[in-house]
């Protein structure tokens, strides 16, 4: 059986592709001839010829947009959504021959495909949605264009507002929020929920809602509850791995990292008139030095703990979070102190809102008097007098062992590094690797931020150099996949690499922590420094941002190599076999 495949998403960025690929994974185990149309936003598109398209015995289109049919005419063709494509790929090409009708005529009007037609219980129901992910880059997108997609095909309005590392997209209005039936926080971060009171709200992650999308929607409606101030129900994947103190610490992360980055850069633009010019005062380098030493890292850890605090008690402890970064800055108790203090701050500010009872008239002086005064004095005391010696003794004996460390512990702390930055591509463990390299910025060590970036590049860089070695042994959703990939790592992206973790996690996972690890221990072996913890190559646009250049290169080129080498071997030849049949 002869068939072609058109997929295609609003954003035309993640879902496209991986509808293709899945799409064309489905057809071989049919053992179907498929010729796929996959219309992308980032990659150039192979159209469908007339012949494939007068070859083909259907038609199947993959989309959550309108897309033009006029070609089709005369043909046996079916539109469905990608949702149900995503839950059961080849259930889903074997009801979409079973139930394509020809296309008589050219329509009118191009409505938005869906899968089915919507019942009545869903007809007129409305969704607001807000998502957000630590860096605010791939998640966050990925998980708005699921939801969107999935509310369509079931027949809902939904407006989705992202809280990117761009800042919020696509805001929510009082109307919208009015108007709305349910509120979904699919979030790896806390977000402020005030403006949702009175409101039946649901909470998950970018995870669950990336891939369980379907089901998180059914969940929502199911259990959501009205948003009083307290929390709102959690999926069983939020309260997993990205729940409680983790979430916290993101959400700090989260608010610090614009701050590392302009104080990073303005350090680097700094040392384009010397590394020693900002000693000169007056000059235009101590102005930049004053920037981003003097100012922007000297907020790092007070903002780290002010957000971490805010995460676990709202606004009532954001300003003894922030009290007690401070203190730990000033302690020297570095970022590893402003996480404590964090903690302290939110748990402490968090258990007088929870413990203390006041009459009615004086219950509006809680959130701005009584628990932020007790709660900064609680965390100040305890910072100076019990954990602040300790903490700052560690981290400049941290601090003093990373600085002065020799090859063989840096080659193994960039080893360890680089396969924390490849395992689980944006996860758990990657956060960890990236929050220790962030974190060191504010005490002047810029060697394991290097050592961080370069292996988070390795993945998505690998896997688009896998696809260009070994074309044969990839579909050409795959190629097209693996082009998207390699752009992506250039940006310091390594999700670009979950299409193909997902499909083949199994051979993907190992070669990207080989290439990470041997990207990581090369950075640290050649004492390569980063200034600015974000941004990929082309962080190399600033001056000294990163240095030595060369030896950065190298060390970034031989992992990718590594890793597209080895899951070019890797790559099941059957596979090969049947993409070309």
């Amino acid at each position: 059986m002869k068939i072609a495949i058109l997929t295609a998403c609003p954003s035309g960025i993640a879902n496209t592709v991986i509808a293709a690929g899945l799409m064309e994974q489905a057809a071989q185990d049919l053992n179907w001839t498929a010729e796929i149309e996959c219309q992308s936003s980032i990659v150039p598109a192979s159209p469908l010829s007339p012949a494939s398209i007068e070859a083909a015995d259907y038609i199947v289109v993959v989309a959550d947009k309108a897309v033009a049919l006029t070609r089709f005419v005369g043909k046996k063709v079916y539109q469905g959504g990608m949702a149900t494509c995503f839950a059961d790929p080849k259930a889903f090409l074997q009801n979409a021959v079973a139930g394509a009708t020809v296309l008589e005529t050219e329509p009118v009007v191009e409505q938005e495909p869906v899968q089915g037609t919507a019942d009545s219980a869903s007809a007129g129901k409305r969704i607001v949605a807000i998502t957000a992910c630590p860096t605010g880059v791939a998640h966050t997108f990925m998980a708005a264009e699921a939801l969107e997609e999935e509310a369509k095909r079931q027949g809902y309005d939904i407006k989705v507002e992202t809280r990117g590392s761009v800042g919020a997209k696509n805001q929510l209005s009082e109307r919208d929020i009015a108007d709305a039936d349910l509120v979904m926080i699919a979030a790896d971060i806390e977000v402020d929920l005030s403006r949702f009171h009175g409101k039946r709200l649901y909470k998950t992650s970018t995870g669950a809602a990336l891939k369980k999308t379907a089901q998180e929607i059914s969940t929502a409606y199911a259990t959501a509850s009205v948003y009083q101030g307290k929390a709102a129900p959690v999926s069983d994947k939020a309260k997993g791995e990205k729940a409680g103190p983790y979430q916290h610490l993101m959400t700090g992360v989260s608010h610090m990292l614009p701050l590392v980055v302009a104080g990073g850069l303005a350090i680097a633009l700094s040392f384009i008139f010397g590394i020693e010019a900002f000693k000169e005062e007056g000059t235009l380098a101590a102005a930049l030095m004053q920037i981003g030493g003097g100012s922007a890292f000297a907020l790092m850890i007070p903002v780290l703990a002010g957000y971490i605090a805010y995460s676990i008690a709202d606004r009532p402890g954001l300003a003894p979070g922030l009290i007690g970064g401070m203190l730990a800055s000033s302690t020297g108790a570095g970022f590893l102190g402003g996480i404590v203090a964090g903690f302290l701050a939110g748990y402490s500010a968090k258990m007088i809102a929870d413990s203390l009872r006041l009459p009615s008239s004086m219950e509006a002086l809680k959130p701005i008097l009584i628990i932020p005064l007790i709660a900064s004095l609680f965390t100040g005391l305890v910072m100076i007098y019990v954990v602040g010696g300790p903490v700052a003794a560690a981290m400049n004996s941290l601090t003093e062992f990373l600085n002065n460390m020799g090859s063989a512990n840096a080659v193994l702390l960039g080893i360890i590094l680089g396969c924390m930055m490849c395992f689980d591509l944006g996860g758990p463990v990657n956060k960890a690797a990236y929050t220790f390299g962030v974190g060191l910025l504010a005490s002047q060590t810029y060697g394991p931020m290097a050592a961080v970036m370069a292996a988070g590049m390795v993945p998505a860089l690998g896997m688009g150099l896998a696809t260009f070695l070994a074309k044969r042994k990839f579909s050409p959703p795959e190629q097209e996949a693996g082009k998207a990939s390699f752009v992506l790592g250039l940006c310091f992206i390594s999700e670009g690499a979950i299409p193909f973790a997902a499909r083949d996690p199994m051979r993907v996972i190992p070669s990207c922590m080989a290439g990470g690890a041997l990207t990581g221990a090369l950075s640290m072996l050649f004492g390569a420094k980063l200034m600015a913890p974000h941004g990929g190559l082309f962080v190399l646009l600033i001056p000294n941002a990163i240095t030595p250049v060369l030896m950065y290169l190298v060390a970034i080129t031989a992992g990718t190599i590594l890793t597209g080498v080895t899951y070019a071997f890797l790559k099941r030849t059957e596979e090969a076999k049947l993409a070309t049949a």
